[in-house]
């Protein structure tokens, strides 16, 4: 079920307005860093801003509320176009775009201690690139794609040069490159099956050992391709047939699991360079489509982020509502999006109910277990404490012959 978007509540400490930024989900909490941001052209700038490497943007899915951290560490440059993965309470950061280069480093953060390392792994890494994708398998990263600089070392896989760009140095490539968080070492799998073609700004989402991926920019095509990959056998399964309708061709988007065997679709670019709004749910079992046309259609983003929670929805944060490559100044977004994708659960309904009407029941509240009435303390903002037996006699007259 599908309740639509709605704007969550946010209080006055709010993230700057960013695009190409990157996001996961660990609990209730969303931790937001990096992307960039237009310089403000009344101030007489005219170039973009990579937002503070240092800073961390920490959502409270329950409170609705936002926090901003100060991280320590070996910090990553500050970047667009990152590459970001949850694996064991820590956020992984692989690639981006600094300054006038890409990168091909790899960082983590430790989301309790909020410090960062600089990983240091054997083998060969990939080229230097950004807008990449990612699944995590079995304490795996496993990097697919990008755009970036023409690989230095052998990577197995095509490397698509851009010709409008100097000398075409930098491009599209489609190299699956694997990063083993045990052994702390770079490999290739040898893959059979069709390999997709180069792309960039594609989105990936996993179920179970399967790695779907959707999308991209390919030389001037955005594309609308879906491919799976078996994340144990390395099997390509080659563009996947679908039935029924499909979604535009488009890159900068996002695809968040949702439920065992459902993909939901948000936003993105397209070859006309539209900004989109449109979302979609891909059923993985029978790869159809069902296209979300109840949607509002005044919310478009690309190069957002997009992440889902235990609770079945799906937080959508920030990125662009305009045609970023225009000459135009570029509308940036520091807004979230909510979609519910799934019924909520009848312990989120009752905790919902006892928020909304918590002048009469937060009082009752002090006998649930721990864990409920620490929830229930964080979203309401004060304590809970037992109430006086008067109290309850009161309450319990009050509901007599209702």
């Amino acid at each position: 079920m599908m309740e639509g978007a709605m704007a969550a509540e946010q209080a006055p400490c709010l993230p700057r307005e960013r695009s190409g930024h990157v996001a996961v989900i660990w609990g209730t909490r969303m931790f937001v860093w990096g992307g960039y941001v237009d310089e403000d052209p009344q101030e007489g700038a005219d170039w973009d801003r990579y937002l503070p490497t240092e800073e961390l943007w920490i959502y409270d899915t329950e409170t609705q509320t936002w926090t901003k951290e100060m991280t320590s560490g070996q910090y990553p440059p500050a970047m667009s176009g990152s590459c970001s993965a949850l694996l064991g309470g820590f956020m992984y950061i692989f690639g981006g775009h600094y300054d006038m280069a890409n990168s091909n480093k790899l960082f983590r953060l430790n989301l309790r201690t909020l410090e960062w390392q600089g990983v240091e792994g054997k083998g060969i890494p990939p080229s230097q690139r950004d807008k990449l994708g990612c699944w995590v398998y079995e304490r795996k990263l496993i990097y697919f794609g990008g755009y970036g600089f023409r690989p230095q070392s052998p990577l197995r896989g095509q490397f698509e040069p851009d010709e409008a760009v100097g000398l075409g140095l930098r491009g599209w490539n489609n190299h699956l490159c694997v990063f083993d968080t045990v052994a702390e070492e770079w490999y290739q799998p040898e893959t059979t099956g069709e390999v997709p073609v180069p792309r960039a700004a594609h989105a990936c989402a996993r179920i179970d050992n399967r790695g779907y991926l959707f999308g991209g920019r390919y030389l001037e095509t955005r594309m609308n391709d879906l491919h799976c990959i078996n994340l144990d056998t390395w099997e390509w399964s080659g563009r996947i047939t679908v039935p029924g309708g499909l979604p535009l061709g488009r890159s900068w988007h996002s695809l968040t699991p949702i439920s065992t065997n459902q993909l939901f679709l948000y936003g993105g670019f397209t070859t006309q360079c539209q900004p989109l709004s449109d979302g979609w749910v891909l059923d993985t079992n029978t790869h159809e489509w069902m296209n979300l046309d109840y949607l509002a259609t005044d919310k478009p983003r690309l190069w957002h982020t997009g992440c889902s929670t235990l609770e079945g929805e799906v937080f959508v944060f920030g990125g662009c509502s305009t045609n970023l490559l225009q000459p135009m100044p570029t509308v940036h977004c520091n807004d979230i999006l909510v979609f519910s994708v799934m019924p909520r659960s009848l312990q989120r309904i009752c905790l919902d109910t006892i928020v909304h009407h918590k002048d009469v029941l937060a009082p009752l509240c002090s006998m649930l277990p721990r864990e409920l009435r620490l929830r229930l303390e964080r979203r309401l903002g004060i304590p809970l404490t037992n109430p006086a037996p008067e109290q309850v006699q009161h309450r319990k007259c009050e509901g007599v012959g209702a």
